[in-house]
């Protein structure tokens, strides 16, 4: 077990250092001069080259990329230009939002955090208890309600379901506020009720996709020759189903579940627009659009970061999930 967490946190580690060293050449790769959108309009030539060596952009790109990360690690001083000295980690400075960018990342993290926890709570327990359900009554009314339901939600978009949510709740029968951001620490059911659509969105159309996933693993699961020994022991139907079967059948869900919740927490960027609130998804595209090189890197390291742990915690739960499946 320690042997396979030291391989995955060092492939976990390479992993970001090759994201980091991508994204950071392929920004020069870019066509758009950063500088022209971090200076003023009226800026002069020689306004737009103190800002690159403001930025240190005349600098070999080795050792700005040396610069960055060191900077991510023990922080950097940035020069007075770009606010002095900047503690780690240090993300950079901003010319386009005239702040720190880990200012930044502090106030739009929680936002796409707040959105995606919930939503995941959410789907997972209703897609998999709905499919599990569903593999345990097989043929029945209640299968092909739950058939149909799956099909619906696979078959919508998250900007059509969102659009239909705020109609009807948001303007027509006016019960919601205009979903927005509130810290839950300031005030908890606002926080609640300012984000409940975007869950419920959310939560309707992936748990569409996990109720079918877990009704076909259950029903290959219950399948399995073990599963019918179990039953030829004489073991109760919830110890056969609960103890044995949901947990074999419950490991390829875990899987797709790791890869959605860091995909979803790396910038709900559909999401986001579909219900007006600024979180990583759209801070990202601003910064593309921007050619904001620093935004850029934190908004793509976050969301390295974020699938690469949460395929780690996937892998560390495969062994206590299914006891076939040892880790070594």
């Amino acid at each position: 077990m320690a042997r396979f967490l030291i391989k995955r946190l060092l492939s976990a580690v390479l992993t970001l250092f090759a994201v980091s060293v991508l994204s950071f050449l392929m920004f020069f790769a870019l066509p758009k001069d950063p500088v022209n959108g971090m200076c003023p309009k009226n800026c002069n030539a020689e306004r737009l080259e103190r800002v690159r060596q403001e930025l240190g952009l005349r600098d070999p790109l080795h050792t700005q990329y040396l610069g960055y990360m060191k900077g991510i690690f023990v922080g950097r001083d940035l020069g007075s230009a770009q606010g002095g000295q900047c503690d780690a980690p240090c993300l950079g400075y901003s010319y386009v939002n005239s702040e720190a960018v880990t200012d930044t990342m502090a106030r739009v993290l929680p936002v796409t955090l707040s959105i995606v926890i919930p939503a995941a709570i959410l789907w997972l327990l209703l897609g998999v208890g709905l499919g599990m359900i569903s593999a345990l009554r097989r043929g029945t009314m209640l299968d092909r309600i739950a058939i149909g339901f799956s099909l619906t939600g696979a078959s919508l978009q998250l900007y059509f379901v969102g659009a239909v949510l705020l109609l009807i709740f948001v303007y027509n029968l006016k019960i919601l506020p205009v979903p927005g951001y509130t810290s839950i620490f300031d005030n908890p059911l606002k926080w609640a009720s300012g984000l409940v659509l975007a869950w419920v969105a959310l939560a309707f159309l992936f748990s569409a996709i996990y109720a079918r996933l877990s009704r076909a693993q259950m029903l290959e699961t219950l399948s399995e020759d073990f599963i019918r020994t179990a039953r030829a022991k004489g073991l109760p139907k919830s110890k056969v189903h609960g103890r044995h079967a949901l947990r074999a059948a419950i490991t390829p869900v875990v899987t797709i579940a790791g890869l959605d919740v860091g995909g979803a927490l790396g910038g709900t960027v559909i999401t986001e627009t579909t219900f007006g609130i600024t979180g990583l998804g759209r801070t990202a595209v601003e910064a593309v659009r921007g050619g904001d090189l620093p935004t850029i890197m934190a908004t793509v390291l976050i969301a390295a970061f974020f699938v690469v742990v949460a395929n780690l915690v996937v892998d560390l739960l495969y062994a206590f999930i299914d006891p076939r499946v040892r880790l070594g």
